[in-house]
């Protein structure tokens, strides 16, 4: 399985348009997201890729890299791509309704959270200053988000769960997936016995008149 490392790229790029950020006044209120989403839909790509602050795009960027390359290398890179923009997009298109302006990869990154809890569950990562499995922390987080949206604060808690929640279904899904024999497994494993050949051969082979 050959890994393009886009996890790295789409770091890169949210790194760039931080900076662009920075420099050009008015970019990120052009492309964030808000109500003006649904007349101008690629805000819900372009607020992915825009952070509201300097340890925002930290830690997004760090969890990207760490989570983003495991899944990348698990599920291949089209795969992982594609997990990364459907929660992004998904998550996008669920918190509009629910805040007024919001931006940030989160919604794509816990995406990429979901999926791993489900494909590697048991593979220990450092969440809350203890290392615990996947799975675990993956809880804990949902639950932090929950509870921060019952008590509001500045965080989009709903991009959170929103692409945890895709995260999971795609995890399972490609779970399923693995299950699922493959047609060459299939053909690779059948043989015929020697004795079943030897019975084809004197039905169908053989004539009554020789």
């Amino acid at each position: 399985m050959k890994i393009k490392y886009y996890s790295f790229w789409l770091a890169v790029i949210c790194i760039i348009v931080y900076l662009l950020q920075v420099l050009i006044s008015g970019l990120t209120e052009r492309f964030l997201l808000n109500q003006l989403s649904f007349v101008q839909p690629w805000r819900f790509i372009t607020a992915i890729f825009l952070h509201a602050s300097l340890s925002h795009l930290i830690l997004n960027m760090f969890a990207l890299l760490l989570f983003g390359f495991i899944l990348e290398k698990t599920i291949g890179s089209r795969l992982f791509l594609l997990t990364f923009f459907s929660s992004g997009i998904i998550a996008n298109l669920i918190s509009v309704n629910f805040y007024n302006s919001s931006l940030g990869a989160s919604g794509a990154i816990y995406g990429i959270i979901g999926v791993l809890a489900v494909l590697k569950p048991l593979m220990t990562v450092w969440a809350f200053s203890l290392p615990m499995p996947m799975f675990i922390a993956a809880i804990l987080w949902a639950i932090g988000d929950i509870l921060q949206t019952i008590f509001p604060s500045a965080i989009g808690t709903i991009a959170h769960l929103s692409g945890l929640f895709i995260g999971i279904i795609a995890g399972i899904a490609l779970r399923l997936r693995r299950k699922q024999p493959k047609n060459s497994e299939i053909n690779l494993n059948y043989t015929l016995s020697e004795s079943a050949i030897h019975d084809w051969e004197d039905k169908y082979m053989k004539s009554e008149d020789f």
